[in-house]
């Protein structure tokens, strides 16, 4: 899956150039850099695959969301819909610039569903931060409908799925603004790093600021630039941009061959009783990084998961068990355990995070089985993986049918 699995000659080279000259700082320095400019470049390169008009880099996918809400005009006390099922960062960069999460249920796309989001608004919701989870993307039609009828801010965290897109558009591109995440386990990394992307010139303009102490970037003395608002330090160094702007330009390479990889998986894989799929709401945008198994029911998978550990089958992840990805373990958001007092712990939290009902939810995670798809695969591999796959589960739902 991750494009570190193709680091090379080029990402060296685009290094290099940027150890040549010593200007690791992303502004200024014009007459050392040798017209060097990577994060400039990168920027070009996710611009070019997505068709955005404005894209941003900066340090992390997690500081690209927390800009993204921040520029879009979301921020204290505002209530914001999120999903219980992403990597803690979408939660975490809600809490963090003073808003109030609402966790609400998704569906068989692993994202948050029209119907979810419908039954969690309130007279305070001031918007929605979608995510985009495992390569695919989410049922825009029914979703941007809710959206628009309710008047919401929309934000996208696309971190698990740039280049994916929904009937034509690019993941991040439906709402106010996106964010894509390059770290180390992406389709294409930067080491770490982040995009944020828009079509809205003002959000792209407080977003360039925001991310950098509130530096207009106008003029070319730095130390006499303005600063329309309050910002901090989100920048990305130009090391980073380097590596970013190579990996971005194998992406369509990557994902044409993960896409080839993944159908293979699953015409071998469906012959298997027991095994379904997560819903593609569009199979032509599928960026494919991942693999997305629907056992029968959360006992089923559970023994599955027992039985490929049991077997040495890696490369998977559980996501109802897991730390990062679901709610169920994440007491420490639960329980409100902060280094600094939030805003929300003075506000109140809009939901018991305790004892939340979300069953939909619990369904579709506690059956899921995810497996990372690799571009390097070579045919007699992925026979041998869904073969490895399929007695496992065989295996562990015979009890089911006995």
């Amino acid at each position: 899956m991750p494009g570190k699995e193709l680091f090379g000659e080029e990402e060296r080279k685009e290094i290099n150039d940027v150890l040549a000259t010593g200007i690791l700082f992303r502004y200024g320095h014009d007459a050392l850099r040798n017209n060097h400019w990577k994060a400039k470049d990168f920027e070009t390169e996710v611009k070019k695959i997505t068709g955005a008009k404005f894209a941003h880099a900066m340090s992390s996918g997690s500081t690209a969301i927390a800009t993204a809400l921040a520029a879009s005009g979301i921020g204290a006390g505002d209530e914001v819909i999120v999903p219980p099922f992403t990597f803690m960062a979408t939660i975490e960069a809600v809490l963090f610039i003073g808003a109030l999460p609402v966790f609400a249920e998704i569906d068989e796309t692993l994202c948050l569903s029209a119907e979810g989001i419908k039954q969690a608004i309130t007279k305070k919701t001031k918007g929605v931060c979608l995510v985009h989870m495992c390569g695919a993307m989410a049922e825009m039609d029914s979703i941007m409908k809710v959206i628009n009828e309710n008047k919401l801010i929309l934000v996208e965290d696309a971190g698990q799925s740039f280049s994916s897109s929904y009937k034509g558009t690019y993941t991040g591109l439906f709402g106010k603004a996106g964010s894509y995440s390059f770290d180390f386990f992406k389709i294409a990394t930067a080491g770490e790093g982040g995009v944020l992307v828009t079509n809205d010139e003002t959000t792209y303009k407080k977003a360039d600021v925001y991310s950098d102490h509130g530096h207009n970037h106008e003029g070319n003395n730095r130390g006499m630039e303005n600063h329309p608002y309050l910002g901090f330090n989100y920048r990305i160094s130009e090391l980073h941009a380097a590596i970013g702007l190579v990996q971005t330009r194998r992406v369509p390479a990557i994902k044409e061959k993960n896409r080839h990889n993944k159908q293979f998986l699953i015409n071998e894989l469906s012959k298997t009783t027991g095994i379904s799929f997560s819903r593609l709401a569009d199979p032509d945008g599928d960026s494919a990084t991942h693999l997305n198994l629907f056992l029968p029911d959360t006992e089923a998978a559970k023994r599955t998961v027992t039985e490929l550990r049991t077997a040495n089958v890696g490369g998977f992840d559980y996501w109802f068990l897991n730390m990062y990805h679901f709610i169920n373990q994440w007491d420490h958001i639960k329980e409100m355990r902060t280094v600094s007092k939030l805003p929300i712990e003075i506000l109140g939290a809009p939901q018991d995070y305790k004892n939340l009902q979300l069953p939909k939810t619990q369904e579709v995670i506690g059956k899921l089985i995810s497996f990372g798809v690799s571009c390097k695969w070579t045919e007699p591999e992925m026979r041998e993986l869904a073969t490895k796959i399929s007695a496992c589960v065989t295996k562990a739902i015979k009890p089911v049918n006995a």
